[in-house]
């Protein structure tokens, strides 16, 4: 469902007379012009059991929409959970009871420029493996500027996670549309989510020379989010697609900054982009949860913002790829998501991945 007011209270009446008895879980566009400690104490004042996060935008139908909010529910929430310290080494994660013959996801917001937040999904991963299946979005602001940007009842946080644990199936599509242009590349020096070295040689450097000879385009740090959007990284994973690593600044050493962790010795593709080829791939995974469940209930559509930023006016064209295969054969189900700062989502082998540049369906009953 998607609101457009601002005023709490509102919120609360759709909330109550809509989906009495359920888990909200909020996708807040970041224009809205609302307190949302205000909307935190009429939520809890009225006992609505509920996970938030702030997006540069959100996304309803085939419509995206920078102020307002999707409400979406959840049915046999086993659990609500905040982890706080996605900004240090050892974040601590709740333990979770989760039955080993049963069907359970976890849905979660967590803070996109964290810069722990592939290794909170490692750990969390540790703890609950292959047991449930991973779905989220990272939050944060366009601007790329680290904020508080999930929230609970007991408020609104940075460097943390939310998270539901629910019983219950979900398919997942993921998928990203990026080829190879060169590689393989060695992460030769790293820290967290910087980039320092790239096969032994200052980041930056070799970036460059790499983007300008294919893009016959100079890069410069000045332009090198504009030119950046259409060159990320590609970690290469087995039987899977890859794992796409944005490069969104460079620092004053000339390390390249990504939205992720990049371990140390990681191999590396530089990887570039057809705005068709891009719209095929969301196509594609719609394409991958239809089937898979016996009552699709809902999707939601955890989409990288920078997706946006690359395809433009042509954005369009994926969103309604997306609802249009979803809808076939006269499927009535509704779709909603958020423009994210990195997607979560265990895929492939089932290991829990953060991805940049990605678009990922959950499909849930």
């Amino acid at each position: 469902m998607y609101l457009s007011t601002s005023i709490p209270a509102e919120v609360v009446d759709q909330i109550t007379s809509v989906y009495p008895n359920r888990t909200i879980v909020i996708s807040l566009a970041e224009g809205t012009s609302l307190d949302t400690m205000e909307l935190i104490a009429a939520l809890k004042g009225h006992e609505i059991p509920f996970i938030g996060g702030v997006f540069p935008k959100i996304i309803f139908g085939d419509q995206t929409y920078e102020s307002g909010m999707i409400i979406t529910t959840f049915d046999n929430v086993q659990h609500t959970f905040l982890v706080e310290g996605l900004d240090t080494s050892a974040p601590q994660i709740p333990e979770m009871e989760v039955h080993p013959s049963g069907k359970y996801f976890l849905f979660t917001f967590a803070d996109g420029l964290a810069n722990n937040l592939s290794s909170y999904l490692s750990e969390l991963y540790s703890h609950s493996g292959s047991n449930l299946s991973y779905f989220g979005c990272g939050a944060g602001s366009l601007s790329l500027e680290q904020m508080p940007c999930v929230f609970n009842e007991d408020g609104i946080y940075q460097d943390a996670a939310v998270r539901i644990l629910v019983k219950s199936n979900i398919a997942l599509g993921v998928r990203h549309g990026w080829a190879r242009v060169t590689g393989p590349l060695i992460a030769t020096k790293t820290e967290r989510n910087v980039i320092h070295q790239i096969n032994w040689q200052n980041a930056f450097e070799v970036y460059q020379s790499i983007v300008e000879d294919h893009g016959k385009q100079s890069i410069t740090r000045d332009n090198f989010f504009e030119i950046s959007k259409a060159y990320p990284f590609g970690i290469l994973k087995d039987d899977t697609e890859y794992v796409v690593r944005d490069s969104i600044a460079v620092n004053d050493q000339g390390g390249l900054v990504c939205v992720g962790d990049v371990t140390e010795n990681t191999v590396l593709d530089v990887l570039h982009g057809r705005q068709e080829d891009l719209v095929e791939a969301a196509k594609s995974a719609a394409q991958a949860v239809i089937g898979h469940l016996e009552n699709p209930r809902q999707a939601y559509i955890s989409d990288c913002i920078s997706r946006v930023l690359f395809l433009e006016d042509n954005y369009s064209k994926e969103l309604e790829a997306v609802v249009e295969t979803l809808h076939q054969n006269g499927r009535k189900i509704p779709v909603e998501g958020a423009l994210t700062l990195g997607e979560i989502s265990s895929f492939g082998d089932g290991y829990l991945q953060v991805f940049n540049k990605t678009i990922v369906i959950g499909l849930f009953e």
